[in-house]
């Protein structure tokens, strides 16, 4: 792994690919997003810490939109007005999951020069690498379900488009992901800040109107045995796990990461770690601020109020403005929850993108692979738009989240493993610490979800 593969991506061939590692079956494949791996510089070693932050400043955002997406407001709603501030415990769990999580996918990419994809089909055998590459299909097509909805609606709300219109239309981003995407990574980077902004601005204002009960707040922080204890509770808690550890977040930083230009030694991988990571746990705090703030919001305007059967975005939209006595309420929540589907979409063509070259080793036109993997998620939503209306879509979008939940287990492990192999990453080997918290986290979510089944078809 000592190749210098600082060369242009358009130029980059299979012959200066880094020699295959120990610790790996297979020889690795091409990088994945060749058209920009390795295409953003960074400043040399001896660089200010702050214009290295600004260099590797970008692929945390990115990430840290999935954990924000249109899927997470229907649970952090539901959470909120059902049970007040109570669910904020697993909002903040789950956040710091996450940053663990991103944090060891980062280390894979950077160190081994694999995402998370490449690095399961170089390890596992054919047949076990193929299920998990169905799972993470199964999970990136609910992701985009809540995407398709969560836009739907938000058009509904801020233009009277019929939902039917709003689901046919969001096939048409397709055309605006390709297009910034020929721009550069920067652009997109740059859009997915811009939209990130917008959201947090508009969950400001919504948290000042509300006027929440702070107190409150802070005991709801602290976790509650009920939330185990409770099946309906236990099973927003689990779509709340599922919307903020998103499985296929761990494939995408593996990846996104390598667009960086960084020397291949020990200095300079330590140094884009060190970063990349600072870069994905601060993103992670603002996407753990607007969760808790949809939360928050639902549970000052609706549980306060004796709402509590507030689940679906339409409703919530309608009673914002009407309880809050703020006109700008409503409006603003369904920009924010445009902005939230928007950045999703782009996020979510890279994951798809990443995964399908990972697994499959092999590269569709990205207009392809999108109208793919949209024309999946289209159809179910269609269909239960049709046939439920807007009350059978906030249900989907909660189900979605549920699903991306019970993949997540198939991710973690892995990645965990992969990243505790010394065999596999040398030097960077997880520590000890860092192994037995790992291994504990992937315990909680497999336990909760186990558990979650038992609960849905026995309980």
């Amino acid at each position: 792994m000592n190749q210098d593969l600082n060369v242009p991506p358009s130029t980059l061939t299979d012959s200066q690919l880094p020699a295959p590692e120990a610790g790996w079956r297979k020889p690795r494949n091409a990088p994945s997003l060749r058209e920009v791996y390795g295409s953003i510089k960074v400043p040399p070693a001896n660089a200010s810490f702050w214009r290295k932050l600004f260099a590797f400043w970008g692929p945390g955002l990115m990430v840290a939109v999935g954990y924000m997406d249109p899927g997470n407001w229907a649970t952090d709603l539901a959470g909120g007005s059902r049970y007040g501030y109570a669910l904020l415990s697993v909002i903040l769990i789950s956040n710091l999951f996450a940053m663990l999580l991103q944090h060891l996918s980062v280390k894979l990419g950077i160190v081994t020069g694999r995402d998370l994809a490449q690095a399961c089909r170089d390890h596992y055998s054919k047949p076990v690498a193929m299920v998990l590459w169905f799972l993470c299909e199964v999970a990136i097509a609910a992701c985009d379900l809540a995407e398709v909805i969560g836009s739907a609606i938000a058009l509904n709300l801020l233009f009277g488009l019929p939902l039917t219109w709003g689901v046919v239309l969001t096939v048409l981003d397709v055309l605006v992901v390709l297009y910034f995407q020929n721009k550069g990574f920067r652009v997109i980077e740059s859009i997915v800040a811009g939209l990130t902004v917008i959201i947090f601005g508009c969950f400001v204002y919504e948290i000042i109107v509300s006027n929440p009960d702070y107190f409150a707040m802070l005991g709801g922080l602290v976790p509650r045995p009920e939330i185990v204890t409770n099946p309906q509770m236990l099973y927003i808690a689990i779509g709340i796990l599922g919307a903020t550890v998103m499985p296929h977040n761990l494939y995408l930083h593996s990846s996104i990461v390598q667009t960086r230009q960084i020397e291949q030694t020990v200095p300079g991988k330590r140094m884009a770690i060190k970063f990349a990571t600072i870069d994905s746990t601060v993103a992670l705090f603002l996407a753990f601020f607007v969760n808790a703030a949809i939360l928050v919001t639902a549970a000052a305007a609706f549980h306060k109020t004796g709402r509590y059967d507030v689940a679906d975005i339409n409703d919530a939209h309608q009673l914002l403005t009407p309880v809050l006595g703020a006109g700008a309420a409503s409006m603003l929540f369904a920009v924010a929850l445009l902005a939230s589907g928007q950045n999703s979409t782009l996020t979510g063509t890279l994951a798809g993108q990443i995964v399908m070259e990972g697994f499959l080793n092999i590269q569709l036109k990205p207009w392809l692979r999108r109208l793919l993997t949209r024309g999946i998620a289209v159809v179910p939503a269609l269909i239960v738009t049709i046939i439920y209306g807007e009350k059978g879509t906030g249900q989907l979008l909660v189900l979605s989240q549920v699903i991306l939940s019970l993949q997540l287990s198939f991710a973690v492990v892995p990645l965990v493993l992969f990243t505790s192999s010394k065999a596999k990453m040398g030097v960077f080997v997880n520590r000890p610490a860092v192994q037995v918290l790992a291994w504990t986290v992937s315990g909680i979510i497999i336990v909760l979800n186990v558990y979650l089944l038992w609960q849905t078809f026995f309980g």
